[in-house]
């Protein structure tokens, strides 16, 4: 299991269109990938309805959660993506 965590700091969070681009990537992975707020609800990161449903706002930091034969790359994948969003809003 691999567990990473990355504080969102752009302005919107991971609202819908972020969001979209995050499930679909976490879709590229056969492991099994978990999103969650530190200490507060889990959800699939392979849902959009799931991850939306955290309500991620900006400043919170995220636990990604993989564990699977891919999980060193679906975890590393995952946080850059997240990385680039926060660049992006700068």
């Amino acid at each position: 299991m691999e567990k990473k965590s990355v504080t969102i700091t752009n302005k919107e969070g991971l609202h819908a269109r972020p969001a979209s681009v995050f499930v679909k990537e976490a879709g590229k992975f056969k492991s099994k990938i978990t999103i969650s707020k530190c200490g507060g609800k889990e959800g699939n990161a392979k849902s959009i309805l799931s991850v939306l449903s955290l309500g991620i706002d900006s400043g919170t930091t995220i636990d990604i959660c993989t564990e699977g034969d891919d999980e060193l790359q679906a975890a590393q994948a995952l946080c850059d993506l997240i990385e680039g969003f926060n660049k992006e809003a700068k």
